[in-house]
C-alpha cells in the first residue's frame, strides 16, 4: 500500500468531485480523469483505455432535475483501480465499477438533499446583498461532496489492495462471472452512445449517420488509414457541417428581408 498513491488519489478525487457540479471545467470527465488516475497508479495506458471507453458509456447520461445518472467520477476511478490492482480486463473492470457508480449517485443525491436545508441561508445572504454568505454555502457543498468522494476512493483503493489476491483467484475459478462482467462492460459503451443519439438525432440526419458508419467501416479496414479512422471520420463530419451551414446561410440571405437575410 503506497501512502503517496493514497494521498494523490484522495486529492484528485476531491477535485474531480467538485469540478463535476461546481467548477465545471470538465476535468471530471472519464476521458480526462481516468488517465490521471492511471498515472497515479503507474499505468497510464490502462487509464486511457478505460477513460475512452467509459466516456462513451457516460456521454449520453445527463442529470435531469433531481435525477442523477450513475456517477462518472467514482465509476471511472474504481474501474481503473479494478484494472490495475485486481488485474481485471478493461470490460470486466467497467462492468464491476457500475455498482460503485450507482453508489456515487446516492452520495450526490444525499449531499444535495442535505444542502437543501442550507439554501435558506443563501437566500438570506442574497436578500441582504452579502456575497460572502452565498460563497460560504457553495464552499460547504464542495467540501462535503469532495470529502465523501475522496473517502470512497481511498476505501476502494485499500479494499482492493486487501482483496486483490482473492479477486484474482476468483476470476480464475469463476471465469463465467468475469465473462458476464466483460460482456456487460462491452455493451455499456453502445448503450451510452444510443442514449446520446436518441437525444440528438433528427430524422433528416439518418443518411449522414449511415454514411459515417460506412466511412468508419471502410477506413478502419484499410491499413493505411486504420490508425486515424476516428480523426478522418471527424474531418468528414466537419466538412458536411460546414457545407450545410454555408448552404443555409446562402438560402437565408437570398430568401428574406428584401435580399438582406437575417444574419444567421
Amino acid at each position: 500500500m503506497d501512502v503517496i498513491q493514497i494521498v494523490l488519489l484522495a486529492v484528485v478525487t476531491f477535485i474531480f468531485a467538485i469540478d463535476q457540479f461546481s467548477l465545471t471545467e470538465l476535468v471530471y470527465r472519464p476521458i480526462i480523469a481516468c488517465p490521471i488516475i492511471g498515472l497515479i497508479m503507474g499505468d497510464v495506458n490502462i487509464g486511457l483505455e478505460i477513460g475512452g471507453t467509459y466516456e462513451l458509456m457516460m456521454v449520453g447520461n445527463m442529470p435531469v432535475g433531481g435525477a442523477q445518472p450513475p456517477n462518472a467520477v467514482l465509476g471511472g476511478i474504481v474501474a481503473v483501480l479494478f484494472a490495475v490492482k485486481a488485474g481485471f480486463d478493461t470490460q470486466a473492470a467497467l462492468g464491476a465499477s457500475v455498482v460503485f457508480a450507482l453508489f456515487g449517485q446516492y452520495v450526490v443525491t444525499l449531499t444535495f438533499s442535505f444542502m437543501a436545508f442550507l439554501m435558506a441561508g443563501a437566500d438570506k445572504a442574497a436578500a441582504e446583498a452579502k456575497p460572502s454568505g452565498i460563497v460560504k454555502v457553495n464552499f460547504i457543498s464542495m467540501a462535503i461532496l469532495g470529502s465523501l468522494f475522496a473517502v470512497l476512493a481511498v476505501v476502494a483503493y485499500v479494499g482492493l489492495d486487501t482483496v486483490a489476491g482473492p479477486l484474482d483467484q476468483f476470476s480464475k475459478d469463476f471465469s463465467w462471472v468475469m465473462g458476464g462482467l466483460s460482456a456487460a462492460g462491452g455493451m455499456m459503451r453502445y448503450v451510452g452512445f444510443a442514449i446520446l443519439l436518441k437525444i440528438m438525432l433528427a430524422n433528416d440526419m439518418w443518411g449522414i449517420y449511415f454514411a459515417g458508419f460506412a466511412a468508419a467501416a471502410l477506413l478502419g479496414n484499410v491499413s493505411a488509414t486504420s490508425g486515424a479512422t476516428l480523426l478522418l471520420v471527424a474531418f468528414i463530419g466537419i466538412a458536411i457541417a460546414m457545407y450545410d451551414f454555408n448552404t443555409n446561410v446562402k438560402l437565408s440571405n437570398a430568401g428574406g428581408n428584401g435580399g438582406q437575410g437575417d444574419g444567421i
